[in-house]
């Protein structure tokens, strides 16, 4: 019978993606593992590989398309042996949405998962949701296989990027016996999710400016995504700021020696040290040391974090991406730089993986570079905490009773109160502004 491809789901939140390119063309024999397409998510470019044999019978979705749901049939494959016209009769497309009105944006993170195989070669399928009402997140192919195979989803523990259920999971579910069939309605049953506020119409806002005196520039999908989930955050979380100002004279220093010191690899420095890669040191070293800082609320849990991985946002055109430095606790300050500098770079050519910027449990953003003295930073949920790190200025400070003049960095903490409240954050930041102050202990 025809294999149906269906547009892959790049995150668990993800409604639609963008079909930049075929890289196959009807009649063309695919093999698994052969890269048929990319994908375009705000972010990055995905490759879509077959996971079965057979030859491109249509191309349902053409090159190009914007805003493909998840699970529309893109293309179809004829299995060994059918007949190539007869299988491109086969499945149901839905309509292109390039030629859809257009609608307000659909919440999609900013997050992506690597596009495998068994994600692209699967009929569409409703997502299974577990009791909770949260939907369980399974790849296309493990939700068809679990299908024939008679398993509830919901009771299968999934594998994959952040709890996906793939193909090997259902295969052990299947082997070991368990996942019992649930009833459809089970299946399908959820709780609806919470409306988020939508800003004025753009006819009302239109209505205030004289014509002619502008221009309208179409939101891309980057900017949709960062708008959603501001207001996602603001709506859902309760922000809660505490502030501090931290000495910068004696990290300065330290940080002169440490790249003084630094050997010569290829006849360059095999690092450079900047005051953000020892900010992201302290900020992990913070949170191991006040461990229920380092959390991220649920409903019904507190999912306590066992490392530091920090997310450090990176400006790019037309938004930001936050890759992240894990187990950053673990890691020398050296270690963290090179990182962040390959981040950095291959962030602003938009070639990071997606698993090098899904997750984390912390967030810095640092705008002293641009001047900024000080201001609060949004929380990325599933995130508690993010730091607003401010530009470090000379000011006049009091050191025994006399005014001296010291380097001085102004940071805030936002944090999730439900799980970080005051005290927790005042210690955390007061963690913090001891490693800043006092450098040497991010070495031992």
């Amino acid at each position: 019978m025809p294999i149906n491809i269906t547009m892959p789901a790049l995150s668990p939140t993800m409604e639609e993606g963008n079909l930049a390119k075929w890289l196959v063309k009807e009649g063309d024999k695919v093999a698994p593992g052969d890269v048929i397409a990319e994908i375009e998510t705000d972010k990055a470019t995905m490759e879509v590989e077959a996971v079965d044999e057979g030859i491109v019978a249509k191309l349902v979705v053409a090159a190009g398309t914007d805003a493909v749901k998840v699970n529309a049939l893109i293309a179809i494959l004829a299995a060994e042996g059918e007949d190539v016209a007869e299988a491109a009769k086969g499945g149901n497309a839905a309509p292109a949405p390039s030629q859809a009105k257009a609608e307000a944006p659909k919440e999609e993170k900013t997050e992506a998962a690597p596009v495998k195989a068994e994600q692209a070669a699967a009929p569409s399928a409703p997502a299974p949701v577990a009791k909770s009402g949260e939907r369980v997140f399974a790849s296309p192919l493990a939700r068809r296989l679990a299908k024939e195979a008679g398993l509830d989803l919901t009771a299968v523990s999934g594998s994959g990027p952040h709890g996906r259920i793939v193909k090997t999971d259902v295969e052990k579910a299947a082997a070991s016996g368990g996942a019992k069939a649930a009833p459809a309605a089970a299946a399908s049953a959820g709780a609806p999710a919470p409306a988020l506020a939508k800003g004025p119409s753009e006819e009302a806002v239109l209505k205030l400016f004289e014509p002619g005196s502008y221009e309208l520039v179409p939101h891309d999908g980057m900017r949709k995504v960062i708008a959603k989930r501001l207001v996602e955050s603001k709506q859902t979380v309760p922000h809660f700021y505490v502030s501090v100002d931290c000495e910068l004279d004696t990290l300065l220093a330290l940080r002169a020696q440490l790249n003084a010191a630094a050997p010569e690899k290829d006849g360059k420095p095999a690092y450079k040290l900047s005051v953000n890669d020892m900010v992201i040191k302290a900020l992990a070293l913070s949170l191991r040391d006040v461990p229920d800082a380092n959390v991220s609320w649920t409903e019904s849990n507190m999912v306590k974090h066992k490392h530091s991985d920090v997310g450090v946002a990176v400006s790019i055109p037309g938004g930001l991406i936050t890759p992240i430095i894990r187990k950053a606790e673990e890691k020398s300050l050296s270690t963290i730089s090179n990182e962040m500098k390959d981040y950095g770079k291959r962030a602003k050519e938009r070639k990071l993986k997606p698993e090098e910027y899904q997750g984390g449990t912390t967030a810095v953003s640092n705008m002293g570079m641009m001047g900024v003295k000080s201001f609060s930073a949004v929380i990325n949920p599933p995130h508690a905490t993010i730091l607003a790190v401010g530009a470090g200025e000379q000011r006049a400070v009091v050191k025994n009773g006399e005014i001296k003049i010291a380097n001085v960095m102004t940071v805030t903490l936002s944090t999730d109160h439900r799980c970080v409240d005051g005290a927790l954050g005042a210690e955390l930041i007061g963690a913090f502004k001891r490693y800043i102050e006092n450098p040497m202990g991010m070495l031992v």
